[in-house]
């Protein structure tokens, strides 16, 4: 009998509600919730896409790694990874093999993907968004690895709570989703 879920991992392309949805569905489990991102520019003193520039993608995944694999040993934890951090093969094996793990892919079209990041705060500015036929195929070369999630969920028409609701529903109907929040007062 497979483990009981002790921890979640969501995954998506940037846009796809990682943070967001972490956040709402950490707070209804009563879990703990951890944005890889955000520890790292806490922790490197910088932000992401100036690690990238001044120490290269090879460096940063490695930063990456070492980071999901600390976070890893947290149970009931919602963490919300990177939108590349499943290239790194070593992060793949650590969710996939990890007893209590669910990897979830949340899911939508690119085109709704950029819309979203461009409404954010300093959207428009963003480099990596200027550059579309490469930011086309990072998308299609990391959807192999996102479709390999334990679940996924179309996330194009729905809001953050319904996805929310949506995988809390979709892994307690699994064999294995022994999910439960602890009872509060």
């Amino acid at each position: 009998m497979p483990a009981p879920i002790t921890r979640i991992y969501l995954t998506g392309f940037m846009g796809a509600g990682k943070t967001t949805v972490g956040r709402i569905l950490a707070d209804r489990l009563g879990w703990s919730f951890h944005d890889i991102d955000t520890i790292i520019e806490r922790e490197q003193q910088t932000s992401v896409a100036r690690l990238f520039a001044l120490q290269g993608e090879h460096a940063f995944r490695t930063i990456e790694h070492a980071t999901i694999r600390r976070v890893h040993a947290s149970e009931q934890a919602v963490i919300s990874l990177g939108g590349g951090a499943l290239e790194t093969e070593d992060t793949r094996t650590l969710i996939h093999t990890a007893p209590g793990a669910c990897l979830v892919f949340l899911d939508a079209p690119l085109p709704l993907l950029i819309d979203r990041c461009l409404a954010q705060d300093g959207g428009q500015s963003r480099p990596v968004l200027r550059d579309r036929a490469h930011l086309e195929s990072r998308y299609d070369f990391r959807l192999a690895f996102y479709k390999n999630a334990h679940l996924t969920v179309a996330t194009q028409s729905l809001t953050p709570e319904e996805v929310a609701a949506s995988i809390l529903d979709r892994m307690a109907a699994q064999p294995h989703g022994n999910l439960s929040a602890p009872a509060r007062s």
